[in-house]
């Protein structure tokens, strides 16, 4: 690369020896990742991973893929940008799970107005945080500016991440009864979704919103908002390997009365006690500045559980004592009924 520079396409706003030099200042976050089933070098055009399938019979690939939405705006206006990743490997990471699939390999894309390295090595830094916390490896990835297309100072990260699990061992909603117990696991906040409502609300368009201290915080409302998303995967994995976990749902966007029946078969519906779990504050400082009725709340955001999984009522409570002593908080929230009312809060 050390003759790849090109003057004309620079006045036109790319500047390819910006790109290079954020390859080189991303290099070390990025290998912190690697484990044994990665292959090639740094930089190729490919990335490549050999799995390791002992003692899976039938391996299953599972993918997904996904952005990091609006909440992105919020780490553009406060200047911090090595967090957005970790959102954009959990928003990925945490739905591969929901099938029980281990992730291998994740890759990210970040297009952007104009070529910062600095910036786009600090974003890359995030994701490779986010890596080592689901446990998988960043093999890849791609930086494109888009003059013309972007402001100078934008830029939007989305990711891919795949996993694998043996087909036996798929979850699916198929086993989960009547009577079965619904475990909720806490969430960071308000982890990635919700944040177009959230703008308007607090008519964030500027900066100046963010840098209020927010007593019942303890924070700013930037720094609370900028938490990143939780990501589930060791926890679960955990839980997996010792309890029949019959349906996991990764409450994102729909909150909770979209995504629980999701890990529900027809004919079942979830009976949610709000009392069983706490409800943090940002939620209800949301709920009041905007005036926002508590089903909206629970059908936008995920109010303190960023994750569901259902097991049966005898494995509930050591199902939670597992998950708790992985790290994680969790509390028996609810139990699955026969019917057709979707979620119900009680």
């Amino acid at each position: 690369m050390k003759n790849s520079h090109s003057e004309s396409y620079k006045n036109a706003g790319v500047d390819v020896v910006a790109g290079y030099e954020s390859v080189r200042l991303m290099k070390d976050a990025v290998q912190r990742t690697y484990n044994k089933g990665v292959l090639g070098e740094f930089g190729g055009f490919g990335g490549m991973y050999q799995p390791d399938l002992s003692g899976i019979k039938e391996p299953v690939f599972v993918s997904g893929t996904d952005g990091v939405g609006t909440k992105i705006k919020l780490a553009m206006l406060l200047g911090k940008h090595d967090t957005i990743g970790i959102d954009a490997v959990a928003m990925c990471a945490n739905d591969i799970i929901c099938s029980g699939a281990k992730p291998l390999y994740f890759l990210d894309y970040i297009a952007c107005g104009r070529n910062v390295p600095e910036r786009i090595a600090s974003i890359v830094s995030g994701v490779a945080e986010g890596c080592i916390r689901a446990g998988c490896a960043l093999i890849g990835g791609e930086t494109a500016e888009h003059p013309g297309l972007m402001k100078e100072d934008e830029y939007d990260i989305a990711g891919f991440c795949t996993g694998v699990v043996d087909k036996s061992k798929i979850i699916d909603r198929s086993r989960v009864k009547d009577g079965d117990v619904i475990i909720g696991l806490a969430s960071s906040g308000v982890h990635s979704n919700g944040f177009s409502l959230i703008r308007k609300v607090f008519g964030i368009v500027e900066k100046s919103p963010l840098d209020e201290h927010i007593p019942e915080l303890g924070k700013t409302l930037g720094e609370e908002l900028l938490t990143p998303t939780e990501i589930y995967v060791k926890p679960l994995l955990k839980l997996i390997g010792e309890v029949k976990v019959k349906g996991i749902a990764n409450i994102s966007g729909g909150g909770f009365f979209e995504n629980i029946p999701r890990c529900l078969p027809d004919g079942f519906s979830a009976k949610i006690n709000k009392s069983a779990f706490e409800i943090p504050a940002v939620f209800k400082h949301i709920q009041d500045k905007g005036g926002i009725p508590e089903r909206d709340m629970f059908n936008t955001f995920n109010m303190g559980i960023g994750m569901v999984c259902v097991v049966s009522a005898k494995r509930a409570d050591s199902a939670v004592e597992m998950l708790e002593e992985a790290g994680v908080r969790a509390f028996c929230i609810g139990k699955v009924e026969a019917g057709e009312d979707g979620v119900v809060l009680i």
